[in-house]
């Protein structure tokens, strides 16, 4: 179990340090992770972080990207005909969309 566990972890580190494309999440990646989870959510899929009142999809959506728990996985193309797997997890967001509605 040990020995599995260490090996996921190399294959990690290693997978993260040969990694071509930006660490940043771009802003169409962020629209459509948030509109298909927005959609998920509206249609009764489980909701992964706590509620204060919530009751807008798009705002659960949200609130679960600010808190990284958004189970999904971005697959960026390159050039090459290759690709890179993302967790939503591991991409930094910036907080622009704030400034675009009015926010802090």
């Amino acid at each position: 179990m040990a020995e599995e566990d260490e090996k996921q972890e190399e294959a990690q580190v290693d997978r993260q340090a040969n990694r071509k494309t930006s660490k940043y999440m771009t802003k169409y990646e962020r629209a459509r992770i948030l509109g298909t989870r927005a959609l998920q959510i509206s249609m009764n899929a489980p909701v992964m972080v706590e509620l204060d009142g919530e009751t807008d999809p798009l705002e659960i959506a949200m609130k679960e990207l600010t808190e990284r728990k958004i189970p999904f996985t971005i697959r960026r193309y390159l050039p090459d005909g290759s690709y890179e797997d993302w967790g939503v997890d591991e991409l930094i967001v910036e907080d622009s969309w704030k400034r675009q509605v009015g926010g802090d």
